[in-house]
């Protein structure tokens, strides 16, 4: 590979470890490169205090060696609700029940970040009791789809003080930061898409209008906690899933506009680490994300990251940290199984294996509904 050609000088300037902290901007730094990916879960369903299964379910993850370990999506308002047992940040008492897990993970020198969210049009009215709203009116082809109703722009600030609020609480509780989700078609993304947010005003239009959303949120976080909490956004670079309404270029620009802003890290919600990007076919998106961003912000993958080699390849593409999700449900212990060396086993998993592995009953039954993860019978 010529030396000139950026994805060649992107893998020489970072040699992530697999073991040994993550330095971050600022001289902050997280425990390592291997983090448990926010996944769904349904488990907390006392008005979205954390259960004991949910927190088990977590510990036993940094147990199994993850050094950073991120909560599932935590609604902000209780009008972002999106599924049942979702886990909760939008009041006192919600982050309150979150210490057992903060302690619990310093203990075994792990580090947790909650993930900030808000459903927007994917809320579920039947949960919150509320409309559900978005930036805009928009029609959706999926079975059950209601149109949201367009938020005022007193609504919007609202929700950017709510992502405040929820991380300084956190931050009391002694999270080490938080994520914004702006990926997977949620508010944030909402926000971002051209096919979700047609308003005319300085939150639609202009990518920089789309951007408006997520920037201030970034900002008004930073603001509200202190210089060593750790801020971190994910994203989903194209279209994909939920996600509608995306270009590369443009999140390459968001990227760039928020390390301007002064994010840590950078989430890249890839779904395949092995793929090229569809708008450029013969480019991955690692690279072009490394250049946006620059070296001041960390860039975590995540997608189909199950083997030794999946992770050293996201590390010589310019990644810093990896975040798995399927391979941390099958084996509680992944990060530990690549350490000595082992392949871990893929999925159809029985549901005598997942409980072996601390996976709930409660979350096996929503595996189940994931062609191929939970073997039949």
């Amino acid at each position: 590979m010529p030396e000139n050609d950026p994805q060649h000088a992107t893998a020489e300037a970072h040699t992530p470890t697999w073991s040994g902290p993550l330095p971050l901007r600022g001289g902050r730094a997280l425990p390592g490169c291997l983090w448990l990916a926010p996944l769904t879960n349904l488990q907390s369903p006392d008005q979205g205090r954390l259960s004991d299964t949910e927190r088990d379910w977590l510990l036993s993850r940094a147990d199994g060696g993850l050094q950073v370990i991120e909560t599932c999506a935590a609604y902000v308002h209780p009008d972002g609700q999106a599924w049942p047992g979702q886990l909760g940040v939008a009041t006192a008492e919600q982050c309150s029940a979150l210490r057992p897990l903060v302690e619990g993970l310093a203990a075994r020198g792990a580090a947790g970040l909650v993930q900030l969210f808000h459903g927007g049009a994917r809320a579920d009215r039947a949960l919150t009791g509320q409309p559900t709203w978005s930036l805009s009116r928009f029609e959706e082809a999926s079975k059950g789809f209601v149109p949201p109703e367009a938020a005022t722009e007193e609504r919007l600030l609202a929700v950017i003080s709510e992502q405040a609020t929820a991380a300084a609480r956190v931050e009391a509780v002694g999270f080490a930061g938080v994520e914004l989700h702006a990926a997977h078609g949620y508010l944030l993304g909402q926000a971002l898409s051209t096919v979700s947010n047609t308003r005319d005003d300085q939150w639609g239009g202009s990518l920089e209008n789309r951007a408006r959303l997520l920037r201030e949120s970034v900002r008004a976080v930073r603001a509200a906690t202190g210089p060593g909490f750790i801020l971190g956004v994910r994203l989903s670079p194209e279209d994909m899933g939920q996600a509608k309404g995306l270009d590369l270029d443009e999140s390459l620009q968001v990227a760039a506009w928020l390390a301007e802003d002064g994010v840590d890290f950078l989430h890249l919600s890839l779904w395949d680490c092995a793929k090229n990007t569809a708008k450029r076919p013969d480019q991955h998106p690692i690279p072009l994300f490394r250049a946006a961003v620059g070296e001041q912000v960390a860039l975590v993958a995540a997608g189909a990251i199950w083997t030794a080699e999946d992770v050293d390849r996201a590390f010589a593409l310019g990644a810093d940290a990896v975040a798995v999700g399927k391979a941390a449900i099958g084996h509680q212990d992944w990060a530990a199984q690549l350490e000595r060396g082992e392949t871990p086993s893929r999925p159809p998993f029985t549901a005598e294996h997942l409980k072996q592995n601390s996976v709930s009953e409660v979350f096996i039954n929503y595996l189940s509904k994931f062609r191929g993860f939970v073997a039949a019978g």
